[in-house]
């Protein structure tokens, strides 16, 4: 009989037969061991005092078991003990210690490289063999892992989402890469599928509310992995959500608890699935139609197939099982989409604008040069300065300007926006000559042309005063001169002789020109028919 070592029913059954009287070379005939075999157990039970009429309770046959399997452990080898004295260089090549600050980092040596150095180095021959068993048994190096099973949640508690590679489809004559945005909840195993071809953070928020839809509700909490288009900042215990999707799940008043990094245990439920949807929904079929269409078919085999298949783990129909016991713990479902936002940061240039989406949009003064934080949706652009809301400008297309002229400096507003009229009622709030004389000045047909020379006038009104300023323009629009640069000459030379004659706040009558003639000179003449002459 070939060798074969007994177990506790085996060791039991030759001991229930050696407390009835049968002998070593009968059991061996009966098929229960070989006739050596049965005679060591049987010396061992005799060894241990265990009589004829004591019972075979499992702790006896453990005894009598134990004393015959049981060996004592090999010396080590000289090999092992060479390894033992190189433990802590060992250690250090496979597992180095961290490196401090401004040092360089220290890459672990292969276990081949190990091998090599401590025969060429130390002089120390071992088999590799014996050196990778000496690193498991004693280092634990690639030791496996261990695991719990975490309980299934309470209805409606907890949805487990994950991306998942398809393949390719042809798309408007091109050939894309398809995704998929697997949402599974944990309690019925109920699944939703939503293809897509990039994950952005439009496609995590568009497929969710399609999923909500879908099941007819939503849950308390979902568990995404670290996609960059949700978690900013991946950590096992305080992971950063990025803005946008932070304020999704807010929205929809859903907890977040993002996965740990290379840990596809904390989303298992729907982790198994990915290979079950590309083997069952992708693989073999002939997608015809756009990305809507594709999204149909998703969907329907969702609820059909997926849902309508016998759950291995829970032995249910997942749909039958949904709507038995969760879906009436579900909150309700979103009536609108969701208007996903975008942040991002923006320099505030000289000109008093950012650029956001290649469209440009008007700040306050007081944050010339700032790095402000700017959130845009599809209907307006909000500017935030340490998290203070600052301006809000309605959205406009790539090129599009949005201005308030409320933003510029006073006095800056009008020019900049070319507004003709604010210039012309603030220089008539100045006088009515100096309105006059401005309305004339931009009057023509492209009037922001002569704006800044508009804008001298006004200079000049703060400079000499308006009261001046609008007698010298009267006298300018009675010979028709609509000429700023000599108004200023005019009121430049009445100072000048003002301070010469020590008058000061008295405004003399400017001299005559060399060749100026009185206002009567240029009346029209009387005809005869009113007693006039010729």
């Amino acid at each position: 009989m070939s060798y074969r070592e007994l177990h506790m029913l085996d060791v039991k059954e030759v001991l229930r037969r050696w407390q009835a009287g049968k002998s070593a070379r009968s059991m061996e005939r009966a098929g229960v061991g070989d006739r050596k075999t049965v005679g060591r157990y049987i010396e061992a039970a005799k060894a241990l005092t265990i009589g004829a009429t004591e019972e075979l309770t499992d702790d006896v046959v453990r005894r009598v078991l134990l004393a015959v399997q049981e060996r004592p452990l090999p010396d080590p080898s000289e090999q092992w003990l060479a390894l033992e004295a190189e433990r802590e260089r060992i250690e250090k090549w496979l597992f180095p210690p961290p490196a401090k600050a401004g040092e360089e980092k220290v890459r672990p040596l292969r276990l081949t490289r190990i091998h090599e150095l401590l025969g060429r180095d130390f002089g120390i021959k071992v088999g590799y063999t014996t050196l990778r068993r000496f690193a498991h048994a004693e280092l634990e190096f690639h030791k496996k892992r261990s695991t719990v099973r975490i309980a299934d949640c309470g209805p409606g508690e907890e949805a487990q989402m994950d991306f998942g590679q398809m393949g390719y489809v042809v798309i408007d004559g091109v050939k894309r890469k398809l995704h998929a945005l697997l949402i599974t909840l944990v309690l019925s195993r109920y699944m939703f599928v939503w293809p897509t071809l990039t994950q952005t953070v439009e496609d995590v928020c568009a497929g969710l509310d399609a999923a909500w839809w879908f099941f007819g509700g939503v849950v308390k909490c979902v568990i995404p992995d670290n996609a960059s288009s949700m978690i900013i900042r991946a950590h096992p215990t305080s992971p950063a959500l990025g803005r946008s999707f932070a304020e999704y799940v807010q929205a929809r008043d859903v907890l977040c608890d993002a996965a740990r990094v290379e840990h596809p245990q904390d989303k298992a439920r729907v982790e198994n699935q990915v290979a079950y949807v590309r083997e069952r929904w992708f693989d073999g079929e002939n997608f015809v139609g756009d990305l809507g269409d594709i999204r149909a078919h998703a969907a329907h085999w969702c609820e059909v197939t997926a849902g309508g298949r016998e759950h291995g783990t829970t032995c249910r129909v997942p749909r039958e099982h949904y709507l038995a016991e969760e879906k009436a713990h579900m909150k309700p479902a979103p009536t609108a989409a969701f208007d996903v936002p975008r942040w991002g940061e923006a320099k505030v240039h000289d000109d008093h604008h950012v650029q956001v989406q290649r469209a440009i949009y008007s700040v306050p003064t007081a944050y010339l040069h700032r790095t402000v934080d700017v959130r845009v949706d599809s209907a307006s652009v909000k500017v935030y300065f340490k998290n203070e809301l600052i301006k809000v400008h309605p959205k406009k297309p790539p090129g599009g300007r949005s201005t308030d002229p409320n933003d510029y400096p006073v006095g800056k507003a009008d020019y900049a926006m070319r507004n003709v009229d604010g210039v012309k009622k603030r220089a008539a709030a100045l006088g009515a000559n100096v309105g006059e004389f401005a309305a004339q000045l931009l009057g023509g047909p492209l009037p922001w042309t002569r704006m800044r020379q508009a804008y001298a006038l006004l200079r000049i009104c703060d400079r000499y005063g308006a009261e001046r300023v609008d007698s010298v323009c009267a006298r300018a629009l009675g010979f028709g001169v609509l000429d700023v640069s000599r108004i200023e000459r005019m009121l430049k030379t009445a100072k000048m002789l003002e301070e010469s004659k020590e008058l000061a706040g008295k405004l003399l009558p400017l001299p005559k020109g060399r060749f100026a003639r009185d206002t009567a000179a240029f009346a029209t003449r009387s005809s005869k028919k009113d007693g006039g002459g010729q």
